[in-house]
């Protein structure tokens, strides 16, 4: 399944790139709050990621990485979550995913369920070895794999369908 895709690579000084980001921000504060209502559901779903993988890729780097620093500071600050002993490795995996999907969308210019899967295993498997370090815990490095599979899946095929969707915007 591939599909072309309209990439933009958005820079700090166009203000479309604040927008989008805006516009991602929200939407990693809103399906993590609807994700929390499920018992575990943030754990499970890990919802914050979602709305980074679509701004990197979509619109790249510079909107992907503002979506993926500010999502997790301004939920943190408004909500409490992710609790301030996650936020730095949110923080880092969220910042390699805007790495990992703004580069693979500019080297592939489609959308491909191959390259999304690409992204979401080096952006976990980084993320995974800087949680462990940071943590000195293979348990806690293990948590997005072990319960997170639903949230990786949904990454995988939502993030197809919803750039998918975005492909002509």
């Amino acid at each position: 399944m591939e599909s072309t895709i309209k990439l933009y690579s958005l820079k700090a000084v166009d203000y479309k790139s604040y927008v989008y980001a805006l516009l991602f921000i929200a939407g990693n504060i809103i399906l993590p709050q609807v994700c929390h209502l499920i018992p575990m559901g943030g754990q499970m779903l890990l919802p914050i990621y979602f709305f980074t993988l679509i701004a990197a890729y979509k619109y790249g780097f510079f909107t992907g990485l503002l979506t993926a620093v500010a999502s997790p500071l301004v939920n943190h600050a408004l909500f409490g979550m992710p609790a301030t002993e996650m936020l730095t490795i949110i923080l880092i995996k969220s910042a390699l995913l805007a790495v990992a999907a703004s580069y693979m969308a500019q080297r592939t210019k489609e959308i491909k369920i191959q390259s999304l899967l690409l992204v979401i295993l080096f952006y976990q498997g980084i993320g995974m070895i800087a949680e462990f370090f940071l943590t000195g815990s293979f348990t806690a490095a293990m948590q997005d794999i072990r319960l997170g599979m639903p949230g990786i899946i949904l990454q995988l095929v939502g993030g197809y369908f919803c750039l998918k969707a975005l492909k002509n915007f």
